[in-house]
């Protein structure tokens, strides 16, 4: 059994219509089709797991693995990087492979792109970089694990490490803007929003993949969404998928402790900023501020908001690896959200009929850590 988690929930004072504002196309889908190594990620059904949380479906998206990186960052970087480059080039190549597209880019040479990241956005943007014959200069701030900045550098990228937090990584980023280097970032400040916008719009092939999935198999839309966020894309990607006219979809963000934006700021009103440092092991999801973009569309289209501590966390790794899922700790955090609501107070409990999709965003970005939550002693 998952045990009690530690929690704070918070009703959506500011739910309504959802100001929603991405094409609802398959544009981003059509993309990431053309790159290498493109296949849905599994939809897995979890019956042991519904019947452990009183509820009457859980289907576990598994982000582990796309395109061969451990998390889902590549589908908004891919697409937001491919828009920013087509936008700065003034039209739109002729290509069938990236190897094509790499080579309608050369008269750009010497290019680079620039992102800040926690681990898994910076890794897909100097992914993209290198398909495209670009470089890439990542900013991360302090404190972020050897593994994560190896695998960043492994795909060819600088790696800098920023004094502060990610909301610095973000400022610092954004010096780097300039004619010979686009600034890929997933969260938006004053003057800049095209390019969280794409990030937000790549992100619709997860849900894509879930639809024609569940629409094959004769099955409805799910009941209720969980999703992990941090400064909100993946978040306001949900709400324009799941949240359009007519849906009956219910969304629920999760944070963590600490770091729950999103949450304070729901409670305040408006955006407010959570002050660092940001120390929880859901590393992806410790964001100060939310994106100026998400935010519309987050608090109009989201249901409840939950925040929950590294414990919580914890349990629900060991939970999705007995499942065959290697989920890190930021892929872990809806489950152990829709853990907390299922074993706290009644009043946030979701119904024992309900199907509910638990995105697991992430797989093990730091193994070490990861055995060690798994009670496996490395050597």
């Amino acid at each position: 059994m998952i045990g009690e988690a530690t929690a704070r929930v918070v009703a959506n004072p500011m739910a309504g219509p959802a100001p929603v504002w991405s094409p609802y196309d398959r544009g981003p889908l059509e993309l990431h089709h053309r790159l290498p190594g493109y296949e849905p990620t599994p939809l897995l059904d979890a019956p042991a797991l519904a019947a452990e949380l009183g509820l009457g479906g859980v289907l576990v998206k598994a982000e582990t693995s796309r395109f061969g990186l451990p998390a889902f960052k590549m589908l908004g970087a891919s697409w937001a990087t491919y828009r920013a480059v087509v936008d700065h080039l003034g039209e739109e190549p002729t290509w069938r492979t990236p190897g094509e597209l790499a080579e309608a880019l050369r008269p750009l040479l010497p290019f680079s792109l620039a992102a800040a990241t926690d681990g898994n956005h910076g890794r897909a943007v100097a992914r993209m970089a290198r398909l495209l014959g670009f470089g890439a200069h990542i900013f991360v701030p302090a404190g972020t694990v050897a593994a994560r900045i190896d695998a960043i550098a492994g795909e060819g990228a600088e790696v800098s490490v920023v004094d502060g937090d990610y909301d610095a990584a973000i400022a610092r980023a954004a010096e780097e803007a300039g004619p010979r280097c686009l600034v890929i970032s997933d969260t938006a400040w004053e003057g800049y929003d095209r390019v969280p916008r794409w990030v937000v719009e790549g992100y619709s092939t997860m849900f894509w993949e879930v639809t024609d999935r569940l629409e094959a198999a004769g099955r409805g839309a799910p009941d209720v969404v969980v999703v992990p966020v941090g400064v909100g894309a993946l978040a306001a990607a949900a709400v324009n998928h799941w949240r359009r006219e007519g849906s009956t979809t219910s969304l629920v963000s999760v944070e963590p402790v600490g770091a729950e934006c999103f949450l304070r700021s729901v409670e305040a009103g408006h955006p407010v900023t959570t002050p660092g440092p940001h120390p929880s092991i859901m590393v992806g999801l410790n964001c100060g501020t939310p994106s100026p973009v998400a935010w519309p569309l987050v608090t109009a289209g989201f249901d409840t908001f939950v925040a929950v501590g590294d414990d919580a966390a914890r349990q629900a790794m060991r939970r999705l690896a007995a499942l065959g899922v290697p989920a890190g700790e930021t892929g872990a955090a809806a489950l152990a959200g829709l853990t907390a609501l299922q074993r706290g107070d009644t009043l946030w409990r979701v119904g024992p009929d309900a199907t509910v999709l638990v995105l697991t965003t992430e797989g093990p970005t730091d193994p070490t850590a990861w055995w060690g939550v798994l009670g496996v002693e490395v050597v």
